[in-house]
C-alpha cells in the first residue's frame, strides 16, 4: 500500500480531503481514507459484519460486550459468531458443541431468518439508492458499481461509500465493511482487510504484489479439497500460480486453471450484474439426536416446506423442481429430486412431492440433517394455476394465505397445520 505521506484520500467521517496530518482537519476523526485511487475507483464490496449476531446485539443492548453466537442445539452449527466469541476460535460453520467448548460463557440464540430478512432489505434499499448497479450476494453482502454516480451524489464513489456506510450504522444500526477496486475481485479481497468497519482500497498495479504471498485458498473459490490438489501440483501461495502461464493451469486444471491465472495477478473481468438471481430457495435443519422414525421426519419436511414456501411467496416466484436433502448419522448425503408438471409456491404441494422421495429412504436409516428446496424458479404468475377437474388447489392456495394473514397479524403460533402439532412453537423444528 502507499505511504501516508505520499497519500490522496478522504474523512471517512466528514468526507472531507484527508491530509497528512493523523487525522481529519475539519472533524478531528482518526478514520481516514488514504490512497491515490481513492476517489477514482468504482467497483465496491460491501459485507455486514457479523450480521445475525450484530443485529441481536442492536436489539438487545445487555448483550453489547458479550460474547454471541447465532446457532443452535447440540448437532447444529454456527450461523455467525460476533467479533467477540471469534476472539475465542469460534467460527461460522463450525459444530456447536465446538463452538461452545471454546467458548461456554458466550450467548447462544437461534437464528431469527425473517428479522434478518428485513434488515438485509433496509440495508440493500440503501444501496440501491447509491446505484442501480447492485449485485446480491448474500443477504449481507453485495457488489456495487458505482460508475456514472458523481455527478448524481456531487460526491465520488468512495466518498459516498463512506457515507452510506454511515447512514446505514445510524439508521439501522449495524455496521458494514467497504472494499473498494478496479473489480469484484479485488473489491471482495479488500473488504476483507479491516473487519469491522472497515474500509480499504486495493488498485490494480499494487494487486499481484498485494496477493503473492497470500496461499491459493485466499482466492474466492479456492476451499481446502482444491487448494489441496493445487499443493500436490506444487502451488501453495499465489506467487506460484503467477509464476506459472495460463497455459499451464489450462491444462492442469481446465477453465478453473485459466481463472485462477487471472486472479492470481488480480485481473477480473466481470461486470456487476444487478439481474443476478437466486437459483434455488431452500430451507434445513440439523436435528439435536439423530432420527430414524417417519413422523418426526414428516414433522420437519412440512415445517421447512412451509418456510421455503413463504420465501417463494415474499419474492415473487415459484418453482418446478423440488429437492430433498438428507444426511445420515455417518455424514453421507442424499439428495433426490422431482420436477412436478407446473410451478408451484405452495407450502403443501412442496411438502407431497419431497413426502414422496422421503417415503423411499425412510428404511431405518438415522438421519441428522433434513431439508428441502425448489429450484427452476421463474414468475409466479403461472404458478399453481387450477383447472375445471382440480378443486385441491384452489382450496390449498386459499387455505396457505388465510393462514400467511392470521400469522402476520397475530404472530408465528397463531395457526399451524395438524401435521406440526407436538413439535414445538409453530412447529418449528431446532434451527441449525
Amino acid at each position: 500500500m502507499t505511504r501516508a505521506h505520499e497519500a490522496l484520500g478522504f474523512c471517512r467521517d466528514g468526507f472531507a480531503d484527508a491530509g497528512e496530518e493523523p487525522r481529519c482537519s475539519s472533524c478531528g476523526s482518526p478514520r481516514l481514507v488514504r490512497h491515490p485511487l481513492a476517489d477514482a475507483l468504482t467497483i465496491a464490496h460491501v459485507d455486514c459484519d457479523a450480521f445475525y449476531a450484530t443485529i441481536e446485539k442492536r436489539d438487545d443492548p445487555s448483550l453489547r460486550d458479550r460474547p454471541v453466537i447465532i446457532g443452535g442445539g447440540v448437532r447444529g452449527v454456527v450461523s455467525t459468531a460476533c467479533y467477540i466469541a471469534r476472539i475465542k476460535g469460534v467460527r461460522s460453520a463450525m459444530p456447536m458443541f465446538k463452538a461452545r467448548a471454546l467458548c461456554p460463557e458466550a450467548v447462544v440464540i437461534k437464528p431469527n431468518m425473517r428479522k434478518y430478512a428485513e434488515v438485509g432489505r433496509q440495508v440493500r434499499a440503501k444501496m440501491q439508492d447509491l446505484t442501480p448497479l447492485v449485485e446480491p450476494l448474500s443477504i449481507d453482502e453485495a457488489f456495487l458499481d458505482l460508475s456514472g454516480t458523481q455527478r448524481l451524489h456531487r460526491l465520488s464513489p468512495g466518498r459516498c461509500l463512506a457515507r452510506f456506510a454511515a447512514e446505514v450504522e445510524r439508521d439501522i444500526g449495524i455496521t458494514v465493511s467497504v472494499g473498494l477496486a478496479a473489480n469484484k475481485f479485488l473489491a471482495k479481497t479488500a473488504s476483507e482487510l479491516d473487519k469491522p468497519r472497515g474500509f480499504s482500497v486495493l488498485g490494480q498495479e499494487e494487486a499481484a504484489a498485494f496477493l503473492a504471498e497470500r496461499p491459493v485458498t485466499f482466492i474466492w473459490g479456492v476451499g481446502p479439497a482444491f487448494g489441496a490438489r493445487l499443493a500436490k501440483e506444487g502451488f501453495r501461495r499465489i506467487a506460484d500460480l503467477q509464476a506459472a502461464s495460463e497455459t499451464d493451469l489450462a491444462r492442469l486444471f481446465g477453465a478453473e486453471g485459466l481463472r485462477l491465472a487471472r486472479l492470481a495477478r488480480g485481473i477480473d473481468a466481470r461486470p456487476v450484474r444487478p439481474e443476478r438471481e437466486a437459483k434455488s430457495v431452500s430451507a434445513e435443519t440439523t436435528f439435536d439426536t439423530d432420527i430414524r422414525d417417519l413422523r418426526p421426519l414428516e414433522q420437519t419436511l412440512y415445517a421447512l416446506a412451509e418456510e421455503v414456501s413463504g420465501r417463494l411467496r415474499r419474492k415473487g416466484i415459484a418453482g418446478r423442481t423440488v429437492t430433498l436433502k438428507l444426511k445420515t448419522d455417518d455424514f453421507r448425503s442424499r439428495t433426490r429430486a422431482r420436477t412436478l408438471e407446473n410451478p408451484t409456491q405452495l407450502a403443501a404441494r412442496i411438502y407431497d412431492a419431497a413426502h414422496d422421495l422421503l417415503l423411499r429412504e425412510t428404511d431405518g436409516t438415522f438421519f441428522r440433517l433434513v431439508g428441502v428446496g425448489v429450484s427452476d424458479l421463474g414468475d409466479s404468475a403461472e404458478a399453481d394455476q387450477a383447472d375445471l377437474l382440480d378443486q385441491r388447489t384452489p382450496k390449498l392456495k386459499a387455505t396457505e394465505l388465510a393462514m400467511e394473514s392470521l400469522r402476520s397479524k397475530f404472530g408465528e403460533g397463531a395457526v399451524s397445520r395438524g401435521i406440526l402439532l407436538g413439535t414445538g412453537k409453530r412447529g418449528r423444528p431446532s434451527r441449525a
